[in-house]
């Protein structure tokens, strides 16, 4: 398992990032600009993303702010089931890497990331785009997923991890969004 971020084999999964937690969720505005920071420095570096929206019809589309900033193609994919990665229709693509942010770390984000690390998949979580409805519970998640074997990131490090270089136009893209996105 690697440590590092790979471009060529990394994937952004957006989990549920949806209208319906923005006012259940501390700091969902942060979370949510964070998320689609992400988003926007993958499409800049042509990482797939996918999204997904935990029972839609009651918690809403994903924020506007993220889905502005998604990719031409990112479709939301609707889910029932918590774990993103038992979804119909989840689908890496081959990659073997995934960069995961999203709500709630405890709940939804635990169990995708849980499922990907048992596919032999190397996780890392976003922890500044990753929130829960409590402090606790966002801790413990963040905290299991680390045990579990997953990698903690932040969206500057892992969005600079993926570039590996300086001096291209991807650089300068990316800089330019971590530069909008410091608090």
């Amino acid at each position: 398992m690697s440590a590092k971020l790979d471009p060529e084999r990394a994937a952004l999964v957006i989990v549920d990032v949806q209208e319906g937690f923005r006012k259940a969720i501390p700091g969902f505005d942060r979370i949510a600009a964070a998320t689609a920071t992400l988003a926007r420095g993958a499409e800049a570096m042509d990482l797939p993303v996918l999204v997904t929206e935990q029972y839609p019809k009651g918690l809403g589309p994903t924020a506007p702010e993220v889905a502005e900033a998604l990719p031409a193609g990112a479709e939301p994919l609707a889910k029932t089931v918590f774990s993103a990665a038992a979804a119909d229709g989840f689908d890496l693509g081959g990659r073997g890497q995934a960069v995961v942010c999203g709500i709630e770390a405890h709940v939804c984000v635990n169990q995708t990331v849980l499922d990907l690390l048992d596919r032999g998949i190397e996780v890392h979580v976003v922890a500044d785009a990753v929130g829960s409805r409590s402090d606790p519970d966002r801790e413990l998640g963040l905290a299991k997923a680390e045990r579990s074997g997953a990698w903690l990131t932040s969206v500057e490090m892992a969005l600079f991890e993926l570039l590996g270089t300086a001096g291209s136009d991807r650089f300068k893209a990316v800089q330019k969004l971590v530069l909008e996105h410091a608090p």
